[in-house]
């Protein structure tokens, strides 16, 4: 039996669907099941949170719309997009659930990154175009340079900057990563990968910044898919 992978969705309203709708981009499922995965698209609903995070062996969360950082203390950027109150309560409460199961795989991807930190005490770079000299380099599907800066992490150490393309696509990143740690940087320093060693122990939880659902079948994309896959344990009786 293939893992159950979760995997989270926005929501969102409109008029056209005054109830809201859940979407997801079909890349990331498409990557968890060409990693061997049983990808498992889940309802942004708090309250099942616990057991999603019994039933299921890792967990992808995935890219979106900015964090409401005044949950966390801090004012949200004039100039951030607010992602859904809905999908952010239920990362966080997932989140906490998490952290009962340290055997349980965790891939962080954009924003589902940004979260990871946050829950960790983090703080993030609300609007990067009013601190980098060429924020284009980070948007829109740039390709750009990436460096491993530590040996031990789920990451292969080296420098990633022509292997193979990486994908990216935000406006903020993370600052500080808080009890987490950075693992990973572009060439102008922004942070693109954070993991949870030796907070939370040897587990595969990391953070990145990229989107390796778009990328290619290399370590650093598709790779990242089929590592979380094989470290999830068979959790479906």
């Amino acid at each position: 039996m293939r893992p159950l992978i979760g995997i989270t969705v926005d929501h969102v309203e409109s008029q056209e669907h005054p109830g809201g709708q859940y979407r997801v981009g079909r890349a990331t499922s498409r990557a968890v099941s060409a990693a061997g995965g049983l990808p498992v698209m889940m309802a942004a609903d708090p309250d099942m949170a616990a057991d999603y995070a019994q039933v299921c062996g890792g967990f992808v969360f995935t890219g979106g719309l900015d964090p409401d950082t005044a949950e966390f203390g801090e004012p949200m950027h004039p100039k951030a997009r607010k992602a859904d109150p809905l999908r952010q309560a239920f990362e966080l409460a997932l989140l906490d659930e998490l952290a009962k199961h340290p055997g349980v795989p965790v891939l962080g991807v954009c924003l589902g990154m940004q979260m990871m930190a946050l829950h960790a005490g983090g703080r993030l770079n609300q609007y990067m175009p009013e601190t980098h000299d060429q924020p284009e380099a980070h948007q829109k599907g740039a390709d750009h340079p990436i460096k491993v800066t530590v040996k031990d992490s789920v990451l292969e150490p080296g420098d990633i900057a022509g292997g193979e393309a990486i994908y990216s696509s935000h406006q903020q990143a993370v600052s500080d990563p808080g009890k987490m740690r950075v693992v990973a940087v572009a060439h102008d320093g922004t942070v693109e990968a954070i993991d949870g060693r030796p907070t939370f122990g040897e587990r595969f939880y990391l953070g990145v910044q990229w989107h390796p659902e778009r990328g290619g079948e290399g370590p650093f994309n598709l790779g990242l898919f089929r590592r979380l896959v094989e470290a999830a344990p068979g959790r479906l009786a």
